[in-house]
């Protein structure tokens, strides 16, 4: 199917990078066939474009995207105003009875304290006057090393959560994450999380991104120090055109062997110290019941980001696998998040089964697995209709998951019998 009907400003070079979905899905075909969008409910905001970390591998500064390059430091308090007011709109129109708010960067927390809030305070107000019935939920997306007391009380007194992005819980793990001096990050983060450990309400809990050169059950258990609520363990962002460390082509599945080690140790447990998130959402989605995510299962895809130019993007994990493969030429002067709703973009992620690689559609696992997460699906040329790079990580590390929760079942008939 041919697209018509967007941005020419954006597609050409969508097109080139990625025929699926740019130069193949008629959107308006679509929608005159009956297909309806799902409104976003989570709306990122990316407060800061600079940081003060320089991750060897973030996806924001040291991969394929650069387009921070040319973002403003800071969002303005004009541009917080925009957003604020889109955002209301579309919950207005969509009836939301809840939108998800999610300070993001660059690193957020360079704001100052009494600015933190600012964002979230400006939604809440434009919310108040078009749709007094929409509930919101904050969080901000952080390195740790800015948190201090002060900070922790902002966000706290505005009802703001914190999530901290670690590479586990000791020096080695963390050799990745220097400041722009080529300084350790990760004693100031460290302090960050053990203050925020004492304030639970406040704690969201931690990001932390697989490294295979890392012992899993280590990198586990030191994490586990900072007691966090929840734990989420990232598959490193990689495609089929720009593979991660030790696959594919290597032969085994190093990311499931990796998981399962702590999969292990966590499911045999005798008290349940935190959630980690890919197990819990594998579980769910084996039992049938709906996962938050959008890099497990067939849920739509749900989220717009708001850089600080005031340009509306599609999630910014995108920025992974090419130079403005996140982009939509939209922006809030002159767009509304229903435009963005029909980007093709976006709509092919909430096309569920039919977006997938023929071999994903008729795989038993498709329910669970989803296709994986959407960027690790492209292949430069040919678009993101492609198998998750991961895929026979995923496919072993599922089975092994419901092979535990068919175990787990069993156990209660044995012992009656």
């Amino acid at each position: 199917m041919r697209q018509t009907g967007t941005s020419d400003a954006v597609l050409p070079a969508h097109r080139f990078h990625a025929p699926w979905p740019y130069a193949q899905l008629d959107v308006p075909a679509l929608r005159a066939a009956g297909q309806r969008p799902h409104p976003i409910r989570q709306f990122v905001l990316k407060t800061r474009s600079r940081c003060n970390l320089a991750c060897t591998y973030c996806y924001v500064y040291a991969m394929a995207d650069q387009g921070w390059r040319d973002q403003p430091p800071a969002m303005t308090p004009a541009t917080i105003a925009r957003a604020a007011r889109r955002i209301a709109e579309h919950a207005a129109a969509h009836r939301l009875a809840r939108v998800d708010l999610v300070l993001h960067g660059g690193e957020p927390l360079l704001t100052a304290p009494a600015g933190l809030a600012a964002p979230v305070e400006a939604v809440r107000e434009a919310l108040r006057e078009l749709s007094p019935q929409t509930r919101v939920t904050a969080a901000v997306q952080t390195n740790g090393t800015l948190l201090t007391r002060g900070r922790i009380a902002a966000l706290a007194a505005a009802g703001i959560r914190v999530g901290v992005s670690l590479d586990g819980g000791l020096p080695l793990h963390n050799a990745r994450r220097v400041d722009h001096a080529g300084q350790p990050g990760f004693g100031a983060a460290a302090r960050g999380l053990r203050l925020l450990a004492r304030h639970p309400e406040s704690y969201a809990g931690v990001l932390c991104v697989i490294d295979l050169a890392q012992d899993p059950v280590e990198t586990y258990e030191s994490l586990l120090a900072f007691h966090p609520p929840s734990l989420g363990l990232l598959l490193p962002l990689a495609n089929w055109s720009d593979p991660p460390p030790g696959g594919p082509g290597g032969g085994g599945t190093p990311y499931a062997d990796w998981l399962l080690a702590v999969f292990e140790r966590w499911w045999h447990d005798r008290v349940r110290r935190t959630r980690v998130r890919v197990f819990e959402e594998v579980i769910a989605l084996l039992l049938g019941l709906p996962a938050a995510t959008e890099t497990l299962g067939l849920a739509p895809a749900s989220t717009a980001v708001i850089e600080t130019d005031g340009s509306i993007e599609q999630a910014d994990s995108l920025k992974s696998a090419y130079e403005g493969a996140a982009a939509t030429g939209l922006t809030l002067d002159r767009h509304t998040f229903d435009d963005l709703l029909d980007h093709p973009g976006l709509a092919a992620r909430q096309l569920g089964r039919e977006a997938l690689a023929d071999g994903c559609r008729s795989c038993e696992l498709v329910e669970v697995c989803g296709g994986g997460h959407y960027p690790h699906r492209y292949r430069a040329g040919e678009g993101f209709r492609q198998p998750s790079v991961y895929c026979a990580d995923l496919k072993v590390l599922i089975r092994h998951i419901g092979q535990a929760l068919h175990e787990a079942a069993q156990q209660p008939r044995q012992a009656a019998s």
